[in-house]
């Protein structure tokens, strides 16, 4: 079944507003055994129908969100009818609905609001109980076009995605009768580029019949994707981990900071950090995770040397000696958060963000890691990401996060 996706909305386009609606909808379709052919967005006005008797012609289905409100620069539904050759008329069911929602609330409706009482003849109304655009079902049988089905939906997804559950779905389901959903397994690895994971693996997975198979690379991470039925996933996945379970970082899509607090939280330990050039970002992530209380005990961003000094104890001719971005001064960094917070585990960073700083030694993307253990001397690891500083800081968590996530793995008590 062909489905397609229609977004409009200027402010979609001028960047005021992020349109999340696209990664939404293909969760929410792929676990109905359905996929999204193409997405579009377009601007308020004109552009909407263009874009929409392209779309009716090659669609089983066509999912159009936005443009049903009171305002002049909603057109959706009138543009729609337009195009197929329905009469609007008032629907009686949702004016009356409109009117419970304004009277509910205290306020007057104003004459803008009936607009959105109107419906093409023949379509089915969508309550919206969240807000006052119904949205609007125009079957394949009153299509004069071609034998698409049409949902209009409101934008806000607050209102949307209650009415894809309650309305869209079910309707969908019966349209496209699919009776098996395929399954899918994300697998996220860290410390391997891509073009090495897909010469490691590629000619192996492409000879599995019924598996579909794809990558997706992040900042220090490659995501692999497998598709199909549950035994050929499972045949893939023994394939890849035979020769990467060592990168691997989770086989459910969860994150590596949600790993390295699921591993932690397992074993019983506690965390400490002491960060300087990414200022708190490890600790950031970490935190983000529902339940890292259970094991994350103290963060230190000691960006200045006297911060290190006075917080961590790193002695200060180490400083004058090596120079903060040093491996002598990750490791007293580890050692002092260790020694300060009484955790188990104590993971320190320090480098050089540019985009001045760097010397011909200590060029500018630099930065030490220290991973300091109770009862076990500590490790440390120099990396280099020559990158903006955002982006830096965000690899350098990376491999800060993977230093503790492989010390945990192999972890024994």
């Amino acid at each position: 079944m062909r489905i397609e996706i229609l977004n409009t909305g200027t402010e979609l386009l001028l960047g005021n507003t992020l349109n999340t609606h696209g990664s939404w909808f293909g969760r929410e379709l792929f676990n109905m055994g359905l996929r999204v052919a193409r997405q579009s967005t377009v601007p308020d006005g004109e552009a909407i129908r263009q874009a929409f008797e392209e779309m009716v012609m090659r669609s089983d289905a066509l999912l159009i969100t936005g443009g049903l409100g009171p305002t002049s620069d909603d057109l959706t539904r009138e543009i729609v009818a337009e195009s197929l050759g329905l009469e609007l008329h008032q629907d009686e069911q949702a004016l009356r609905t409109l009117e419970s929602f304004f009277a509910l609330r205290g306020k007057p409706m104003v004459a803008a609001n009936l607009k959105q009482a109107m419906v093409p003849t023949g379509a089915d109304v969508l309550p919206n109980p969240n807000g006052t655009a119904p949205g609007l079902y125009l079957p394949p049988r009153i299509n004069r076009r071609s034998n698409c089905a049409i949902f209009l939906l409101p934008g806000p997804p607050r209102e949307l995605y209650p009415m894809f559950h309650n309305e869209v779905a079910p309707r969908l389901r019966a349209i496209s009768g699919v009776a098996e959903v395929t399954s899918v397994c994300e697998l996220k690895f860290t410390g391997i580029g891509e073009s090495d994971f897909h010469h490691g693996i590629d000619d192996e997975l492409a000879a599995l019949k019924g598996l579909e198979y794809g990558y997706c690379a992040r900042m220090g991470e490659v995501d692999l994707r497998l598709i199909g039925k549950d035994e050929v996933i499972s045949t893939a996945r023994d394939l890849v981990l035979e020769k990467f379970s060592e990168c691997l970082i989770s086989d459910d899509g969860s994150s590596l900071e949600a790993t390295v607090v699921r591993l932690l939280r397992g074993k019983g330990k506690k965390l400490a950090t002491a960060e300087s050039c990414t200022g708190g970002l490890i600790a950031n992530r970490l935190t983000n995770v529902p339940g890292s209380s259970e094991v994350f005990t103290h963060g230190w961003v000691t960006y200045a040397n006297e911060a290190k000094i006075d917080q961590l104890h790193v002695p200060a001719d180490l400083l004058i000696t090596h120079g903060a971005v040093s491996e002598e001064v990750a490791r007293a960094m580890a050692d002092g958060a260790l020694q300060e917070s009484g955790a188990d585990y104590a993971i320190s960073v320090t480098g050089i963000a540019g985009p001045s700083g760097g010397t011909e030694d200590k060029p500018v993307g630099t930065a030490w890691l220290g991973l300091a253990i109770q009862g076990k001397q500590t490790q440390t690891q120099k990396v280099f990401h020559p990158r903006n500083r955002k982006d830096f800081k965000q690899a350098v968590s990376q491999s800060a996060l993977n230093l503790l996530r492989l010390a945990l793995r192999n972890f024994k008590s």
